[in-house]
């Protein structure tokens, strides 16, 4: 039976509280001999500055280099809203981003027949909805340079972000995208912005080229990204995988993920390029939601995406896509079964915990392993 080493990042909020829910189901695959699941668990965002002084330390680092998975909660509330700015729980993740080089990130918007009526959309508009954004994750306005805020002669200030982006950079995002289309409905969408954005021109070109020397049996359109977010709650069924640089992707996805009527419910996946020696990726997995201050401590947050980000683990980097689509199919089996989280229950309806959620997947898990 194979083994896999992951590294538990609860992080802050209802991280630790989600993360938990993820051990049990790692268990339970286990016991059935599906695979070893050795766990370390580190401090990342603001519990790392708490007790290291900066976001994440170099000690955790090394153990996600060194892992087969990072499994990753949520950071940041407003308890560490006045630290430095390079040492916001934030600065975490975007580091474990750029050293692991993870520059592709995946993010599935499904719609589970049960949960079609939690949607703030009409059910024929939402039902059946399985799409697929595919956001770069290490370039564009979050890492380019200058990055600062000067002091004018006139006493003004003056902020600058810079949207850099290269050929290479480009080229890889948009293989990931096709690549990802040869397995689902063959089609892709490129959003940027080049009617204003120079960037976005050479993006466009790129992708076109891309597309049409390497997978030509792959449909392609250009959508604008601003156009691309109206679409996405007009008909977001004319989609199946949109590729888009990281501000708009970052944008996009949050409304992709609210079309399935809750953050709670989406997963995702950062990847790195294939090792040539090994073919394995540096990866990262977390739930799109935050780390829900609010309600941190209470039982009450939605394991759910936190536990569908261990199942896309299972299937992008520890080659288990049989245990995958077990841990998929627990999930609708227990919505189908009225259960739900506060998050996605109806006005009025009872509404179980984080733990009650957690114990009902494992248990539909079990049924079928």
């Amino acid at each position: 039976m194979a083994s896999f080493n992951l590294l538990l990042l609860p992080g802050d909020g209802i991280g630790p509280e989600v993360m938990a829910e993820v051990k049990k189901v790692a268990d339970a695959l286990g016991k059935a001999g599906l695979g070893t699941f050795e766990t370390e668990t580190d401090l990342v965002g603001g519990a790392a500055y708490d007790a290291h002084g900066k976001a994440v330390a170099d000690s955790t680092m090394q153990l996600a280099l060194s892992a087969d998975a990072v499994l990753f909660g949520a950071v940041g509330g407003p308890k560490w809203a006045k630290v430095p700015y390079e040492h916001r729980p934030e600065a975490g993740l975007l580091r474990l981003r750029k050293d692991l080089a993870l520059f592709a990130n995946l993010r599935p918007a499904v719609c589970y027949p049960a949960l079609a009526e939690a949607s703030s959309l009409k059910r024929e508009v939402i039902e059946g909805l399985d799409i697929m954004i595919v956001r770069e994750l290490t370039g564009g306005v979050y890492f380019g340079e200058p990055k600062e805020v000067v002091t004018l002669e006139n006493g003004q200030k003056r902020a600058v972000d810079t949207q850099v982006y290269t050929t290479h950079e480009i080229e890889r995002i948009a293989r990931v995208a096709f690549d990802l289309a040869k397995v689902r409905r063959k089609k892709v969408t490129s959003t940027e912005k080049h009617n204003v954005m120079r960037s976005g021109v050479l993006w466009k070109e790129v992708v076109t080229r891309v597309g049409a020397e390497e997978y030509p049996d792959i449909e392609l359109e250009h959508h604008l990204a601003d156009a691309c977010g109206m679409q996405l709650v007009r008909w977001p069924k004319q989609y199946d995988v949109i590729v888009c640089d990281n501000l708009f992707g970052d944008m996009l996805s949050d409304v992709a993920a609210m079309l399935t009527g809750s953050l709670g419910m989406l997963p995702s996946a950062s990847l790195g390029a294939p090792d040539p020696a090994t073919g394995k990726r540096k990866s990262l997995y977390e739930p799109v939601h935050g780390s829900a201050p609010d309600i941190a401590g209470q039982g009450l947050a939605n394991p759910i995406a936190m536990i569908g980000s261990f199942g896309m683990a299972l299937r992008y980097s520890l080659g288990l896509g049989q245990a995958a689509d077990l841990v998929d199919a627990a999930i609708a089996d227990v919505l189908a079964s009225g259960l739900r989280t506060r998050d996605i229950a109806a006005k009025g309806a009872n509404a179980v915990g984080t733990t009650e959620m957690g114990d009902a997947i494992v248990a539909a898990l079990r049924k079928r392993l």
